[in-house]
């Protein structure tokens, strides 16, 4: 049996066997026809290349940079340069991957909507179900953070801080993380003015934490020390690869451009070129950030100091001032990413709700901002208060998980897509296809491989409980479930 009430090319078979059920795919045709349409409305086609590349920026250049060098120097010495390159390469090959599945299926659901298209709907529904993991955890992470920032801005202005009680969640000395909240509903103001307002937001906070980063390399330069490099790889090639595995979580959030796919006015042409700049920018700032940071303070005094950007600023200017500064942009830089990871997770939800698999309220759209208000408010609140009120501990370690299993299903997607429709025009092509897309799924597979087993344990734990809701929800009330669907 047919989808009868669909054109011909977006027909789906009715399979009638579970197996077949849980296979059954949604033609790209029909993907696409959907794109934009939600329950009461549809969203709104305002974003260009530059708003597409700043919200890619904006999710991935944030924490990674101000907090993770510390923790890599250490590892790779001098080197770390080189961890940098070799964590953007890794990322480069899913990337590619990315970027020729958003000019070929240019929609919000990302991995989650190339998965249905090409393996059928429970990957897919796996694949969201990690995204879920990937982006809605990792806004509250990232606004523990963004207290923590916020605290380090307030001793350095006025000389007070937040106490323990209101900025640290129960199990880490507080009541009630009251920042990591307020970060996370300004966000989700933002978000309720629609996509357009949110993009100008963010590309004014990815300009300034891009100018800090630029302003620390002018001071830092200041204090370059050539000798600094003289024992260039002290701990090995085992030290920068075991770097470059820290570093790669520095450059989560690239694939955020993909959830804009529907409120993008020329996502087929925009979306490809904006994931590969954006990557190319925040590598770029990476390396070279790191290489003065090396250059000015030797690695051996790095010691895993999460804020070594601000002492070096203040060891070259002998000044408290440059450091308070940075602190100033490191709340902007988080701010942002808190707003674009946001951002992505709503129009995630929104096309897994247009799909029938969670509930119709994500795929609501206002009428006059064109932006899905309640899916904003639920997944912010959830957010809020999953930040103010529980300590993530292994819970955020498994973002990573989460992550690196939803890009090793694009790289499976695109190396499908090319077997059963080679016929689909493709705005970008990976090349060496299917070498890259393979080199991407190792990458991703050895990188899961290194976690700590409490992580493996606590994604388990994940997929069991989407499992079940798919089962007990999504299974049934899919939209292609039903012929007249």
């Amino acid at each position: 049996m047919l989808d009868q009430g669909a054109p011909p090319q977006q027909r789906t078979p009715q399979a009638t066997g579970l197996g077949l059920r849980l296979m059954r795919r949604k033609p790209v045709e029909r993907l696409v026809a959907e794109g934009g349409q939600g329950e009461g409305g549809a969203l709104r086609r305002s974003l260009g290349l530059w708003q597409l590349t700043m919200i890619s920026i904006g999710a991935t250049l944030g924490t990674g940079i101000f907090v993770v060098l510390g923790e890599a120097v250490p590892k790779a010495g001098p080197a770390v340069t080189l961890s940098f390159v070799i964590a953007g390469l890794t990322a480069l090959f899913s990337a590619l991957s990315y970027a020729e599945l958003a000019g070929t299926i240019p929609v919000a659901g990302s991995s989650y909507s190339y998965a249905y298209a090409t393996m059928g709907e429970l990957i897919a529904w796996i694949c969201g179900w990690c995204l879920v993991l990937e982006y809605g955890v990792s806004v509250a992470a990232v606004a523990v953070g963004w207290g923590e920032y916020l605290n380090e801005l307030l001793d350095g202005t006025i000389g007070v801080t937040i106490p323990d009680a209101l900025s640290a969640p129960p199990g880490d000395g507080g009541v009630f993380n009251l920042p990591a909240l307020i970060v996370v509903l300004l966000a989700m103001a933002f978000l309720l003015g629609g996509a357009r307002e949110s993009a100008r937001a963010n590309t004014v906070m990815v300009v300034v934490k891009m100018a800090a980063l630029v302003l620390f390399c002018a001071i830092g330069i200041q204090g370059f020390r050539s000798g600094n490099y003289e024992h260039f790889m002290p701990l090995g090639m085992a030290g920068v690869s075991a770097a470059g595995a820290t570093l790669f979580f520095s450059y989560i959030g690239f694939d955020a451009a993909s959830t804009a796919g529907e409120e993008a006015k020329n996502a087929q042409r925009d979306l490809p070129r904006a994931i590969m700049l954006s990557l190319v920018i925040v590598t770029a700032l990476y390396v070279l950030v790191a290489a003065v940071a090396v250059g000015a303070k030797p690695w051996q005094h790095f010691n895993d100091s999460e804020a070594a950007l601000a002492q070096i600023m203040r060891e070259v200017t002998g000044q408290s001032f440059w450091g308070t500064l940075l602190a100033f942009c490191a709340v902007i830089a988080i701010a942002s990413v808190v707003l674009t990871v946001l951002y992505g997770q709503t129009r995630i939800l929104f096309a897994m709700s247009r799909d029938g698999l969670v509930p119709k309220v994500f795929a609501r759209v206002h009428p006059k901002t064109g932006a899905p208000r309640a899916n904003t408010v639920i997944v912010s609140l959830f957010c809020g208060v999953l930040a103010a009120a529980i300590p993530l501990g292994q819970l955020a370690d498994a973002t990573s998980i989460g992550t690196l299993f939803a890009f090793a299903l694009v790289n499976i997607a695109v190396v499908v897509l090319r077997r059963t429709r080679p016929d689909m025009p493709r705005t970008f092509r990976v090349p060496l296809s299917p070498v890259f897309p393979a080199l991407g799924f190792g990458f991703c597979v050895w990188m899961m491989g290194s976690l700590s087993t409490v992580t493996w344990v606590v994604f388990g734990v994940w997929m069991a409980v989407g499992l079940v809701f798919y089962f007990g929800y999504g299974h049934r009330r899919s939209r292609l479930a039903t012929p007249e669907s």
